[in-house]
């Protein structure tokens, strides 16, 4: 039997909010075996800041899959382009990154919040109180891999939507930031090709564990200790050590890094069917979406 190709788990739960330090940020890590992830503590602090976590990643050298939640591109193949009549409206992924991070170059914390200011821009969003003129309303514009968690009776919401509890806009594009800055450092799966050793980061969609755990459609968060280890031994993990303050950043931290683990050495996850070279250069893909 081979090797498997990681020895360790990392995933993050994301923000894309104002401000320096964020408890909507958490880091979980968990080695091959059944032993339950436990949270990294943020350096120094009460809570991790963005760059944080991109001075963390960029620490890591052994064979660590990391899963970021966040959408690390917009939709593309849909209209052909990002931003569809934009000037030099960039043409892949890396492009984009490049953009979104010169942009808000004159934002701290690795904010965006000069990006969503362009006049040209901002005609895509739905911002509060400024819905661009280009925003098609509804759900918004959707990646590819975005409707294939639609067939699996998940509720995606557009990258373009930067408004409500639900969306993900700003995640994604405060995370775009940390991707440009890891260019050639540390691969993206599947801008870059898997590597056969080393660490590599893929998107991940916390409710895919979630749903994998058995936490049916409505209850997706976990907010106790008893709910937690019910979700990890699903997923063929040991009890977790007990947490500090039970918060959804937490708890879907934890249980997707055990997800990782459980689910890194499936093929098919690495040969999603439906994902072209160009989505896997333009768009990108969620880890478990076959």
């Amino acid at each position: 039997m081979a090797e498997p190709r990681f020895s360790r788990f990392a995933a993050i739960d994301w923000s894309g909010a104002q401000g320096h330090r964020h408890k909507g940020i958490a880091v979980a890590v968990c080695a091959t075996g059944d032993a339950a992830p436990t949270l990294v503590a943020p350096p120094g602090a009460s809570a991790w800041s963005r760059d944080d976590v991109l001075d963390w990643l960029l620490c890591q050298d052994t064979s660590t899959l990391i899963g970021l939640d966040l959408s690390p591109a917009f939709p593309f193949v849909d209209q052909d382009g990002y931003f569809p009549g934009a000037p030099d409206s960039p043409l892949d992924a890396r492009a984009l990154w490049k953009m979104v991070d010169d942009a808000s170059a004159a934002d701290p914390h690795l904010a965006v919040s000069s990006l969503l200011t362009d006049p040209e821009i901002r005609r895509h969003f739905r911002q509060h109180r400024d819905c661009g003129d280009l925003f098609p309303g509804g759900a918004g514009r959707m990646r590819v891999c975005e409707h294939g968690q639609r067939t699996m009776g998940l509720s995606p919401t557009s990258c373009f939507n930067l408004v409500g509890a639900a969306q993900v806009g700003k995640s994604s594009l405060t995370g775009m930031r940390v991707l440009h800055r890891l260019a050639g450092r540390l691969p993206v799966w599947p801008f870059d090709p898997l590597p056969p050793h080393g660490p590599a980061i893929v998107e991940i969609y916390t409710t895919i564990a979630a749903r994998a755990a058995g936490i049916r459609k409505g209850l997706s968060k976990m907010r106790d200790a008893v709910s937690l280890d019910t979700a990890l031994a699903n997923l063929g993990s040991q009890p977790h050590r007990p947490l500090a303050r039970y918060d959804d950043h937490a708890t879907d931290a934890i249980l997707t890094a055990a997800w990782l683990r459980a689910n890194a050495d499936r093929a098919e996850l690495w040969r999603p069917q439906a994902m072209t070279p160009h989505i896997a250069r333009t768009e990108g893909w969620t880890f478990g979406v076959s």
